[in-house]
């Protein structure tokens, strides 16, 4: 691993200094800041609201309302804003979040049918996807040189995480403090997203682009365009086998997450405050293990790519969590699971950071993109896919010796098909393989 040079530090600094870049910046943190209270808003009303005694199929509901527009949307987005002003889309999307959540928090009051909010809730969630698209295209409008804008597509994207991790601490916090109506907290997303518009009104409005002077395509043939070179990515995904298979690994173990996450979510639900614990307290525990093990996942994942390749790793990884997380989970008990919680954080986050890298060497640049949003499509749709199937199989209270137990089985199978494909790899030529990269040489990118 190496550690971060002087000159990243330096362009960091220099970064600081530009009031541009901190105004996007700052949209981009209010603006997730409010996305994770939203977020935790919704499941919190969802899964722990007295009243509605929340099933697997609500929660599984929830997931889909949350995640799918990322997937659905996602490939059309850049359409989009390759046509309208990017400031004018932090600037609008951000005040007409600030209403559709004004509205939700109405609706929670008022009691309103499940259709109504839900609706409410994911057209919050569509437009947050054209905001972070946005975001990301408008980088290179406020950054003056190559070096300095891989600086900031490091800085931004994670801080934009930590802040919506911050904004879920606050609304944990909020119902922890003993406000306990969940309104208070789909409020607070509403005046933070309002915040956000602020600051972005305050950016010039053609700083962020497009150039007016770069016409784009008729809209129609733009997205059809999309269309096209969604299935030319497909194509050339099957000649590149390395690269399909971690993509398939990953959508596996993803899906393993998902059931796994919505196993938790029912046992605070219901099992465990019956035994002790506060549900919300409980839940904050299980996410906090879930992230310390992504953490642990971004210092160990470099290490072991370079030593075992990418496919290795993932197959390590995949293994360990068949093992561990039966061996931790299958009590039901609270300290074993928030173990299994961290096992589980470390293993899917490590395979994922390592099928990102290994997607990146196999994949030609020319169809790197629209590899990476069939990928996206997949992350997503693994995770609402468990929920699904979670919620066919998971008892009220969440304890299923045997979805965990399949869970295992869908682990050991990634571990031993991605073990031989690493195997193959050694032994045969790379010719044979069809790919142009190898994760051999993530040595020379980490």
């Amino acid at each position: 691993m190496k550690l971060w040079p002087m000159s990243a530090a330096r362009d960091l600094r220099v970064l600081l200094r530009r009031r541009d870049f901190r105004r996007l910046l700052a949209v981009r943190l209010l603006s997730q800041a409010a996305d994770g209270v939203y977020q935790v808003a919704l499941a919190s009303y969802v899964v722990f609201s007295p009243e509605r005694q929340a099933s697997p199929a609500a929660i599984a509901s929830a997931m889909a309302v949350l995640l799918l527009p990322y997937s659905v949307l996602g490939p059309f987005a850049g359409v989009l804003l390759d046509r309208w002003r990017r400031r004018q889309v932090l600037l609008h999307g951000n005040l007409l979040r600030t209403l559709l959540a004004a509205a939700t928090a109405v609706l929670l009051l008022a009691g309103a049918p499940d259709w109504l909010f839900y609706a409410s809730a994911l057209s919050v969630t569509a437009v947050n996807r054209f905001i972070l698209a946005g975001l990301s295209a408008a980088l290179p409008r406020v950054v003056d040189n190559a070096e300095a804008l891989v600086v900031a597509n490091s800085l931004s994207p994670t801080a934009g995480t930590l802040a919506a991790t911050a904004g879920g601490g606050l609304a944990f916090a909020v119902r922890l403090a003993g406000v306990e109506s969940d309104t208070s907290s789909v409020l607070l997303g509403a005046v933070l997203y309002l915040c956000a518009a602020g600051v972005a009104l305050r950016i010039p409005p053609g700083l962020l682009g497009p150039d007016p002077r770069q016409v784009p395509p008729r809209l129609a043939a733009a997205l059809l365009d999309t269309v096209r070179g969604l299935t030319a990515g497909l194509t050339h995904l099957r000649k590149r086998r390395s690269a399909a298979r971690a993509l398939a690994a990953m959508a596996l173990m993803r899906f393993c997450y998902g059931a796994l996450t919505i196993t938790v979510l029912m046992l605070c639900r219901a099992y465990w405050p019956e035994n002790g614990p506060d549900g919300m307290a409980t839940l904050g525990l299980a996410v906090a293990a879930s992230g310390a093990g992504f953490f642990a996942a971004a210092v160990l994942t470099p290490w072991a790519v370079t030593r075992l390749t990418a496919t290795g790793w993932i197959a390590v990884c995949a293994g360990t969590a068949a093992v561990l997380a039966p061996a931790f989970g299958l009590s039901f008990a609270l300290v074993p699971v928030l173990i299994a919680a961290f096992v589980l954080g470390l293993a899917t986050q490590g395979a994922k950071i390592a099928t990102d890298t290994e997607v990146q060497q196999a994949v030609d640049d020319a169809f790197r993109g629209r590899v990476f949003a069939l990928y996206d499509f997949l992350f997503h749709t693994a995770f609402v896919g468990a929920a699904g199937v979670a919620a066919l199989v998971l008892p009220p209270d969440g304890r299923s010796p045997a979805l965990i137990i399949g869970v295992a089985v869908v682990h050991l199978a990634v571990a031993v098909a991605m073990a031989r494909a690493r195997v193959s790899r050694e032994t045969s030529p790379r010719s044979m393989d069809g790919d142009r990269g190898d994760a051999r040489d993530v040595s020379r990118e980490t």
